[in-house]
């Protein structure tokens, strides 16, 4: 040890300076050390961007819903709703095949093919969109106060079990009946029983999430009830409401389907996907006009599976449990 006391004892105080600095305490070097720029839907983004058919899908629909949005300003559109003559005979220009003037061909009385697809296209996408909106919001919010609200549980499971009990089917027909058939029709029958499952479903999520130790810790805390639904429990559910908000989209273009097929749905006059391909499907046995039901078929199959593999591969990118 006297070795290496002399040794330092000899080393001169510019040495000593320069092999040893005297530490400071810096607050905003701290707060630095612990800063970490995560950020959840950047890291959910960068899950999804992962599916190559998911994001192609999501390009495909985002050029579809565009296009239906712009396609009456464009130029050399025909009217959906307007009646063409053959400048030959002078009569309805009915059935004719695909050529240059109409792309899609035209109907039994002469209108454009390709303008009603796109003009249906628009209708059925709204219906789908405001009806998934309407059920989100609806089922989330009485499936949240049905699981966390023990005083709520009673009244909200007997109006569960009176609206669950009631077919789908029967609601949209007898609501078709007593209100004149419209878009708005439409969407209020969809709406009266489409929030069940979504509420059912967000329900059973909240009671298994409900009594976990940090929710307790947090109410024994004082947090407000608001705060631990929309901080703790609401966050962890996000993969499932995008499951389910994709999935009623088409389920609500099926539904207008449906509707037409039975003859509730929309008046012939509003173009919807339900109508053309109820028109088609009465032409299906003829090869020559076959393509009434084969063109907007097309459109719905294109939009019904990409919203559903779009929502399952968003559901499992947004799933907090592949978060670290």
């Amino acid at each position: 040890m006297s070795i290496y006391t002399e040794e330092i004892n000899n080393i001169s105080d510019k040495s000593r300076e320069a092999l040893f600095q005297f530490a400071e305490a810096s607050d905003s070097k701290a707060e630095e050390t612990a800063y970490s720029n995560y950020s959840y839907w950047r890291s959910t983004w960068q899950s999804f961007l992962k599916n190559r058919l998911a994001v192609f899908l999501l390009v495909v629909v985002c050029l579809i819903v565009a296009f239906t949005i712009l396609q009456p300003y464009l130029p050399q559109q025909n009217s959906p709703t307007e009646i063409y003559l053959d400048d030959q005979t002078g009569l309805q220009a009915r059935n004719v095949a695909p050529n240059a003037e109409f792309w899609f061909g035209t109907n039994s009385i002469g209108q454009d093919l390709w303008s009603r697809i796109w003009a249906g296209t628009r209708t059925s996408l709204l219906i789908g969109c405001v009806v998934a909106l309407v059920e989100a919001v609806v089922g989330i919010t009485i499936g949240t106060l049905w699981g966390f609200s023990r005083k709520l549980e009673v009244p909200i499971t007997q109006l569960y079990n009176v609206v669950d009990n009631i077919p789908t089917t029967i609601v949209l027909i007898l609501m078709s009946y007593i209100l004149r058939p419209s878009i708005s029709t439409i969407i209020i029958a969809m709406c009266i029983t489409g929030w069940v499952e979504m509420a059912r479903f967000i329900r059973n999520q909240i009671v298994i999430l409900r009594d976990r130790e940090y929710n307790l810790a947090s109410k024994c805390l004082g947090t407000p009830d608001y705060r631990i639904i929309i901080k703790n429990l609401l966050p962890y559910l996000i993969s499932v409401i995008m499951l389910r908000m994709s999935l009623a989209i088409p389920f609500a273009i099926g539904a207008e389907v449906f509707l037409t097929y039975i003859g509730l749905g929309l008046p012939i006059s509003e173009p919807s996907l339900g109508n053309l391909i109820n028109e088609g499907r009465v032409l299906m046995m003829s090869p020559d006009l076959r393509y009434q039901l084969i063109f907007p078929s097309i459109v719905l199959s294109i939009i019904t599976i990409a919203f559903y593999i779009i929502g399952n591969s968003f559901a499992d990118a947004a799933d907090p449990k592949n978060h670290v």
